[in-house]
């Protein structure tokens, strides 16, 4: 497995398990560092830290294109899943998107239901199709 791809399952870790506590996946990164048991790898911190950050407008285009389904109705890891390629979709320019897409439909296909996948690609694919208009409101929140 990639270095990348461990960073991204590391992340999904902590915002899952962190939203299950119901704490902040800052804090319980930060909590983590200071442990010791902190990632290895930068792009974990990076990509929680990004989440956190920019996760207003995140689940806000996540709402808006998941049709049918609140944010409450989805399933954790989906949810948390679609918040990390939605975050690399619009807010990390070192990502194609069709590694971000990709990436995500395989943290889904091994962590979660065998609905998931149709589900988040469609979201992800109607992220990107639309990603100039959301990319412009994202990057006026920066």
């Amino acid at each position: 497995m990639a270095a990348r791809s461990k960073a991204r399952k590391r992340a999904l870790d902590l915002l899952y398990a962190s939203e299950l506590r119901g704490e902040s996946a800052a804090e319980a990164l930060d909590r983590a560092i200071e442990q010791g048991e902190g990632p290895t790898n930068d792009y974990t911190s990076e990509l929680v830290r990004g989440v956190v950050d920019h996760q207003a407008r995140i689940d806000e285009v996540l709402a808006a294109y998941s049709e049918g389904w609140t944010l409450d109705r989805m399933p954790v890891v989906d949810r948390n899943v679609l918040r990390l390629g939605i975050f690399e979709l619009l807010f990390v320019d070192d990502v194609p998107d069709a590694v971000a897409v990709s990436e995500a439909m395989a943290l889904v296909r091994d962590l979660s239901t065998d609905e998931s996948p149709p589900f988040v690609n469609g979201v992800l694919g109607a992220v990107v199709r639309n990603k100039v208009r959301e990319q412009g409101t994202a990057r006026d929140e920066r």
